[in-house]
């Protein structure tokens, strides 16, 4: 029998207050978000990945701006992800005139860029995906030399075909995890990646896999889940969602008619672990006691882009 906790009726309510956050920052209001002091003073995600702001940048001027085919989509789309960050993606692509692509990848080019952007004093990488060094595996003596030799490997194997032809999520992620220095975490990222493209490979409902934070997040919310598994535990309120803000008396207001999805409902679970750090720090689960990001506003317009294949209308109100 599963046994939810107070957290657990705080996981919907903070679906719905960051939703609404969403859709306030949306419409261009520019403070008083929110009256939860927690959300008001730490940073976290949008309800739905595809709302965030790296996310959006993926989707339309990476994933949907260039060469459509899979070799194309998925070398830009995995490229960027090595690194996860918007200013680096900008950098690279200014470099190259614009154009960045396989069919002009050059090794020793794309490490010049790289490393003089580090030698330029900036960052390469995102803090929010934890990228391994490759060191041991690929020899090169700088992080980015060893992403971009994974990705060689990759492309040479043919991986970009091979997942055209799957349909399937959980064949893709078994797929990018089999390469070195790729976990579930960031395998199953890049998964959910290549499902926003335009190759069939399946859809963001098909398949989750429950991340670090994710579990610690289902640990705050049940003192038990019975014979569930925590993917089992996701795929629950994914499909149980209207049931749960309904009985506790929540408008939640989706993303212009889309439910969300079990990537979704595993990111909110991670939300929900670093909320409870600060809304009850004595609920400690895995070391972790403090929410290490402040919220700072980024007062630059967010224009939506979703793929086209999922016919989100946002032109449409929200409910």
């Amino acid at each position: 029998m599963i046994k939810p906790t107070e957290i657990y009726d705080l996981y919907w309510y903070f679906a719905a207050e960051r939703q609404r956050i969403f859709y306030k920052r949306l419409s261009g209001q520019q403070c008083d978000f929110t009256e939860d002091p927690i959300l008001k003073t730490y940073r976290f995600t949008n309800a739905y990945r595809a709302s965030d702001r790296v996310s959006q940048f993926l989707i339309r001027h990476v994933i949907y701006s260039g060469d459509q085919s899979p070799q194309e989509i998925f070398f830009r789309t995995i490229l960027f992800r090595f690194f996860n960050r918007i200013s680096t993606w900008i950098s690279l692509s200014s470099a190259l005139n614009n154009v960045v692509s396989y069919a002009n990848y050059n090794f020793r080019l794309y490490d010049e860029i790289l490393t003089s952007i580090i030698n330029g004093k900036n960052k390469l990488y995102s803090a929010a995906y934890i990228m391994p060094s490759g060191v041991r595996e690929f020899g090169f003596s700088k992080k980015h030399q060893n992403n971009l030799k994974l990705l060689e490997m990759m492309i040479k194997n043919h991986v970009p075909e091979r997942i055209a032809e799957m349909r399937n999520l959980k064949d893709v992620f078994t797929l990018l995890k089999s390469y070195p220095t790729l976990g579930d975490f960031l395998a199953y990222q890049y998964t959910i990646d290549l499902a926003y493209s335009n190759l069939e490979c399946g859809l963001e409902s098909d398949f989750v896999v429950a991340g670090p934070g994710a579990l610690r997040g289902i640990t705050k919310c049940f003192t038990d889940i019975g014979n569930l598994s925590p993917i089992d535990v996701i795929h629950y309120v994914t499909e149980h969602q209207q049931h749960e803000f309904t009985i506790r008396n929540i408008d939640f207001p989706d993303l212009y008619g889309r439910p969300l999805q079990l990537i979704d409902c595993q990111n909110l679970f991670c939300e929900i672990d670093k909320y409870a750090r600060a809304y009850c720090p004595e609920l400690a689960v895995g070391g972790r006691t403090r929410i290490k990001q402040k919220f700072v506003l980024n007062s630059k317009k967010l224009e939506l882009f979703y793929p086209p294949k999922w016919n989100v209308i946002t032109s449409r109100l929200a409910r």
